[in-house]
């Protein structure tokens, strides 16, 4: 048991237990409280399988934060006359692995798709059933008992559902549970949301801090000057501005990625607005650019991702990926900075075409001007972001922690009340 496993444990030997368990002979059950029912869940549920159309019952769509009107972009089935009939207060899951844990209680009457059971509630509680049957050892139990060929594939039907056991106290029981969890469940999701405002404003201070810094340097009392460039705005009077193209190079050599053993990073594989790399492979199809130690790659594809790496090895890249090397009066540190501040970014963005797939075009970016400090000021101001990121980059890292940390409890405190291991009332 780990430090985080340790904590959540001790924060819930806060809550009593029952007088006396029993066995329930299931895994994901363990020991449930003694006057608690053990049934099977076809005996507390009932299929609903009316065929409806769209035009007669609204759109729903069965997602992991519940049940809710579909909308008007969503991806949608010709068959539209085809779908299952849901009434308020049913249950609907997704039998599908690959959409694991969409699934809730639907405040709406509509249709669903037909890869999704709906389930009509029999002396079970509404808002019990919702704590119950989205707890993350539920979920895990679904998945077990279906069926596929690979875990991308997997499928569960009705039939294999309603064998699955299920604990159950009585109906006023069932409510004061569920009403305990919408209390602690709010509080908890306050707390992400605190912390999630509080991660936003660190990288909003972090975006600030390098954009002032590789437009106006680092010394407050320098001379300034207008630099007649409104992304830029006012620079040290000892700085030049100059196009893109004049200071950084575009190299545009393709291979098939057959011809060559050398590493691949995708767009997926560069973090957004940091820069820092997550993912390479070994594995990859078609061309792609051959980039080199030191160059700089800046993402075409969806600009507004600000997906900027500084290379640290020589590979290949995805074609969406702009291939750069510095001239002799550009530093490749202070470059990458620059082309990841929020307001190079934004103006590259606001160039894009295509509406599915924006792309900013090389030649737009090559006509922008940049400011240009001299060399050695340019390795001071890289220097300093680079320090000055980390520190809000480990600020981060911490708020996101306690996030994990709390999500971690909130999953056990639902598992642990749903299945009678803590008396919550």
């Amino acid at each position: 048991m780990n430090h985080r496993d340790t904590k959540t444990q001790k924060n819930l030997n806060l809550y009593p237990k029952y007088e006396s368990y029993k066995e329930s002979g299931v895994e994901w059950l363990g020991e449930v409280p003694d006057a608690w029912v053990i049934s099977r869940l076809g005996s507390n549920f009932e299929e609903r399988r009316t065929k409806v159309s769209d035009a007669d019952f609204p759109a729903l769509s069965v997602t992991k934060n519940g049940i809710m009107p579909q909308l008007e972009n969503a991806a949608k089935t010709k068959d539209g006359d085809n779908r299952k009939l849901v009434k308020s207060g049913d249950f609907v899951i997704n039998s599908r692995s690959d959409r694991k844990g969409s699934s809730g209680v639907s405040e709406l009457d509509g249709s669903v798709s037909l890869i999704n059971i709906v389930l009509q509630p029999r002396g079970i509680h509404p808002k019990f059933i919702h704590y119950l049957l989205k707890s993350h050892k539920f979920i895990e139990e679904y998945y077990r008992v279906g069926h596929g060929i690979v875990a991308d594939l997997w499928t569960t039907r009705y039939d294999e559902m309603r064998t699955i056991l299920l604990a159950t106290p009585t109906l006023d029981e069932q409510l004061r549970i569920a009403n305990f969890l919408d209390q602690k469940t709010a509080q908890i999701d306050q707390a992400v949301a605190i912390k999630e405002k509080q991660i936003a404003l660190l990288k909003e201070r972090k975006q600030i801090l390098i954009q002032n810094a590789v437009t106006q340097g680092l010394n407050p009392n320098a001379p300034m000057k207008d630099s007649g460039i409104d992304w830029i705005g006012q620079i040290p009077a000892h700085w030049e501005v100059k196009p893109l193209k004049y200071c950084l190079t575009l190299r545009g050599e393709k291979i098939s990625t057959k011809d060559t053993r050398l590493y691949y990073l995708g767009m997926e594989g560069v973090e957004s607005n940091t820069g820092k790399l997550t993912s390479l492979t070994s594995e990859a199809e078609g061309l792609a650019s051959i980039f080199y130690k030191g160059q700089i790659l800046f993402g075409k594809l969806r600009p507004y991702l600000a997906k900027v790496y500084l290379a640290e090895f020589d590979g290949l890249c995805s074609t969406e990926f702009l291939v750069y090397d510095c001239s002799d009066n550009l530093l490749n540190s202070y470059a990458a900075k620059l082309l990841i501040s929020n307001a190079f970014i934004e103006l590259v963005n606001a160039s894009t075409y295509g509406s599915k797939m924006p792309r900013a075009n090389s030649n737009f970016i090559g006509n922008l001007k940049l400011p240009l400090p001299p060399r050695d000021e340019q390795n001071l101001i890289a220097q300093y972001t680079e320090i000055q990121s980390q520190k809000i980059d480990q600020a981060i890292a911490l708020q996101q922690q306690q996030i994990d940390k709390l999500k971690e409890y909130k999953t056990t405190l639902i598992n642990s009340a749903v299945t009678g291991k803590i008396k919550v009332f």
